[in-house]
This record gives structure tokens, C-alpha cells and sequence, in this order.
């Protein structure tokens, strides 16, 4: 289980916080779990979960003793995933894309620095890898993350920056500020970006940024394959149909207020 560490932002930011380390369960969870975690006492930790309860936002299992996330925070959920999601406009580029190339495509946006996923086209022949809509992963090794961070501002990136862990999760994954850096500058220039193999063993992918009229990243969109089945060469032949898919989305997008990073 992550352990939970306090932000600053009050009451509010830390009740935040214990929900957040009860979805980073991944299940019904124990309040002894829960506090073994937690920097927080035991009786302000409980004091948190019997508001978020009472709220909604978690429910209480009285037989089982343990903590979920509630219904109130799902229908939050759905209501942000319908308004604030490109997920809705995207769709039937994602399909008509997925039935014209038969691989796997990502749509993901950035959240507080990380990648959120939220929509997936499995290929005609899946393949078993980390991501799933609505799973948030790294920004700094995969092929969206980097073409979204490409396009930010100078200071907006070094606040993402600063948020990514530089995990070694191969050997050729980015280890070093520096090394992004310079990945990112390639990427702004070149207009997509890769993955190779920089999250997981055998996946590689292209990702392009979706840009607003203003030219910022409001999400990207990849193909995904195993090193097995293509090469980088034969996925950057693809840059132009995901450009044309991403501007189409951007088109559609226009009207609707979503939120820039």
C-alpha cells in the first residue's frame, strides 16, 4: 500500500488524501491497514473515514469491517469522466482508427503529472500490458505522457517534472531529468513521440498530442504493439494518420471546456 504523505492543503487536502490511499488498495480495505500507512493519528485517520462515509464518498462494510469507495464518489466520477474527459468526443475517431489498424490505442490525458488513461481500443490479437481506462501510470516513460509533456509550457513542465519518480522499470527507461529533457525537446521537435520499451518489456508504441487552437495538450492518443509483431520504423510510418486523428479530435473538442494542463 502507498503510504500517504500530507500536502498542505488543510482539512480538505488531507481527507483527499486518506481516499486516495483507500483507492490505492485496490479493495476493501481494513481501518488497521489503513492507519499502518498513515501519518496521520488514529483518531483524526478515523474521524476522516466516518466523514468520507457518512458523505458517501467510501462505504462500510459492518460484517467484513472494512472500507470502499462509495457510490456518491462513482457518480462524481461518471459525471467527470462524461464532462471533463475526452473520452465522449473521442470515440468514434478511437473506433473507426481501431477497425482501420487492428493494434491497441491509448487516449489519456495528464493528472497532477501522471498519465491518466481513459479510453483503450484493445488490438484484433490483444496483448497483456500495465494500462486499462481509467488507470493512471507514469508520464516520464510512456509514449502519451511524453508527447503531452512535449507541449506544455516551460513552467508547467517543471512542474510535472518534478512529480515523476524516474523509476528504472527497463533498461531503457529515463532515469534523470536531464535525459526527459532532452527527449522532450526531440519529441516538440518532430511532433510525436515513442515508447521503446521504456515502461514494459516487448511494448513499444507512437503517441501524438492532442493540441487546442492555442497549441496546448489537452491529451494524446497512441498505437501500441510488442516488439514481436513491429518495429519502431514501421510505427513512425503512422504519424501522419494519428496526427490527422488527433486533430480531428481537437476539432470536435472545440466547444467543449476542457481543462488545460
Amino acid at each position: 500500500m502507498n503510504k500517504i504523505v500530507e500536502t498542505g492543503d488543510g482539512t480538505v487536502g488531507k481527507a483527499l488524501e486518506v481516499l486516495d490511499s483507500v483507492a490505492a488498495v485496490g479493495g476493501p480495505v481494513r481501518f488497521t491497514d489503513l492507519l499502518a500507512n498513515s501519518p496521520f493519528p488514529k483518531a483524526t485517520l478515523y474521524r476522516f473515514l466516518q466523514t468520507l462515509t457518512h458523505q458517501g464518498m467510501l462505504s462500510y462494510d459492518p460484517d467484513r469491517q472494512t472500507y470502499a469507495l462509495g457510490m456518491r464518489l462513482v457518480r462524481l466520477a461518471h459525471t467527470a469522466w462524461s464532462r471533463s474527459s475526452l473520452a465522449p468526443i473521442a470515440r468514434p475517431h478511437l473506433d473507426r482508427l481501431s477497425a482501420e489498424l487492428g493494434e491497441t490505442l491509448h487516449l489519456a490525458q495528464l493528472d497532477q503529472g501522471q498519465v491518466l488513461y481513459v479510453d483503450k481500443r484493445n488490438a484484433a490479437q490483444p496483448v497483456e500490458m500495465f494500462s486499462s481506462a481509467g488507470k493512471v501510470g507514469p508520464a516520464y516513460c510512456t509514449g502519451v505522457g511524453k508527447a503531452m509533456m512535449a507541449h506544455l509550457p516551460p513552467d508547467a513542465v517543471e512542474q510535472v517534472m518534478v512529480r515523476q519518480s524516474f523509476h528504472r522499470f527497463t533498461p531503457h527507461t529515463y532515469t534523470t531529468p536531464a535525459e526527459l529533457a532532452a527527449e522532450l525537446t526531440a519529441i516538440t521537435k518532430r511532433g510525436y513521440a515513442f515508447d521503446r520499451e521504456e515502461h514494459e518489456p516487448g511494448i513499444i508504441c507512437i503517441a501524438v498530442p492532442i493540441l487546442s487552437d492555442r497549441g496546448r495538450a489537452i491529451g494524446a492518443i497512441s498505437v501500441t504493439s510488442t516488439t514481436t509483431r513491429t518495429d519502431l520504423g514501421a510505427l513512425k510510418l503512422l504519424a501522419p494518420r494519428l496526427r490527422a486523428v488527433a486533430q480531428d479530435i481537437a476539432g470536435d473538442a472545440r466547444d467543449w471546456r476542457f481543462p488545460e494542463q
